[in-house]
């Protein structure tokens, strides 16, 4: 049976695990343990899923709590995919923020799931990897 709860001190051990088994962490800084710290602490809402313990899925995001929650990571073990605990994560974040608009970037192999659960895909987002891009 899988378990949620909020989890502010998350390890960051088992947030780089779910990462891995997510697939998520081809585009996550999984070998650099300072940043994975980093990720975890300043996060103000984690949400996660267990299964006897074991870490199988979490929603970290950002968040003021009254107009925005940034989701900033939506992972769950592939072994675990297919279930309803992506689902059920967003529904346990937004459940912690109903003032606040749930947004996110999608994984590219995840771009087709999110309309599938009733999110409304929008293209106005953009993003600044580096200070120097910005003229």
């Amino acid at each position: 049976m899988i378990t949620y709860q909020t989890e502010p001190n998350l390890s960051p051990m088992e947030f780089r695990d779910v990462l891995i088994k997510s697939t998520l962490g081809e585009r996550r800084p999984v070998n650099d343990l300072e940043r994975i710290t980093a990720m975890v602490k300043n996060a103000n809402l984690i949400v996660t899923a267990r299964d006897a313990g074991k870490l199988v899925g979490v929603s970290r995001s950002v968040t003021d709590m009254v107009y925005c929650t940034y989701l900033s990571d939506l992972a769950v073990d592939t072994m675990y995919q297919k279930r309803g605990i992506g689902k059920e994560l967003i529904r346990l974040t937004k459940i912690e923020t109903p003032k606040a608009t749930l947004i996110l970037l999608a994984a590219p192999e995840a771009v087709d799931y999110y309309p599938h659960i009733g999110m409304t895909k929008i293209d106005v987002c953009f993003l600044l990897r580096e200070l120097n891009d910005l003229k």
